[in-house]
């Protein structure tokens, strides 16, 4: 990854409002569906509410981990898995997705992944 905040090159695309309402899939399986997405500067991110998969709970989905988006099919995936979006520090549903400590936080998890050993 470029960086876990930007949107892979290969993508040929940015975040914006069109990806409201996809389904994420992880690596092994449905995340959930795309509720908001925030491009605070130098921290795009996809705002996913998981429904009952995790208790109503909503998670924050760095840019940089999108793999592809499938338009037709209405879904984004991620290059992570469903245990490590679990593991991701927590997100609360009203807290401000332009939490500048929070994002950071968020980022150092997610870049570790990166480095972490298969």
């Amino acid at each position: 990854m470029e960086t876990v905040w930007a949107c892979p090159a290969q993508l040929n695309r940015s975040l914006d409002d069109d990806l409201i309402e996809y389904a994420v899939e992880a690596q092994d399986g449905n995340v959930g569906v795309v509720v908001r997405i925030s491009q605070v500067p130098g921290f795009d991110h996809l705002v996913v509410d998981t429904g009952v998969w995790k208790f109503g709970r909503s998670v924050v989905v760095p840019a940089g981990t999108v793999t592809a988006v499938d338009d037709p099919a209405r879904v984004v995936r991620v290059g992570c898995t469903r245990e490590q979006i679990k593991e991701a520090p927590r997100f609360e549903r009203d807290q401000d997705t332009g939490d500048l400590f929070y994002l950071r936080k968020l980022g150092t998890y997610y870049e570790s992944l990166e480095t972490a050993p298969e």
